[in-house]
């Protein structure tokens, strides 16, 4: 079971690496990390399981993360409007993206930042993702508001970037051009 104490933290230069990807069909251990990974989002979500273990909640989890500098990503979340998603992604790769942008009025947050980064993050509104899931199936999602920016998030990880990496040093909390909060997307 993934917990805390693997989770690895801001100035790890695992976090800054440009993740390798894998090959598919996924070997026996990489389906079984990628496995692990969903399970502690859901496991960061359940009051029980987190006070228990001293799991802070999270939505998504890349394998640098945790160390690992593969292409691979967990999420387990509901969307603004209701919708579930759950699930585990080989290679995961943006194909398209919109032109305008969305942001989450709070800021963002990540597991492997023990700090509170005050600052809008602007990520694209609508963006379509391809990968692979932990069945071996092609699935190709469309995605807008805040499931867009959950996955761009943990996309980025995959790529070396943080989310604070899009903060306008200059004025932080200043919401991009072309832009809605993505609780009215």
């Amino acid at each position: 079971m993934i917990t805390m104490d693997q989770i690895v933290r801001e100035g790890d230069p695992v976090l800054r690496e440009k993740a390798i990807e894998l090959d598919l069909p996924a070997s026996k251990e990489d389906h079984n990390t990628l496995e692990k990974m969903l399970q502690f989002i859901k496991n960061s979500q359940d009051d029980e399981l987190a006070k228990k273990y001293n799991l802070r909640p999270g939505v998504g989890l890349a394998a640098p993360q945790i160390g690992i500098s593969k292409r691979m990503l967990a999420v387990h979340f509901t969307d603004f409007n209701d919708k579930e998603y759950s699930m585990g992604l080989f290679n995961p790769k943006i194909m398209s993206h919109s032109v305008e942008k969305t942001y989450l009025q709070g800021g963002e947050g990540c597991l492997s930042v023990d700090r509170d980064v005050p600052g809008i993050v602007p990520r694209y509104a609508r963006i379509t993702v391809k990968g692979v899931n932990l069945e071996g199936e092609e699935v190709k999602l469309r995605l807008k508001g805040y499931a867009a920016i959950v996955f761009q998030h943990e996309i980025d990880h995959l790529d070396g970037i943080m989310f604070y990496d899009h903060i306008n040093p200059d004025n932080p909390l200043q919401p991009p051009e072309n832009s809605k909060p993505a609780e009215e997307i």
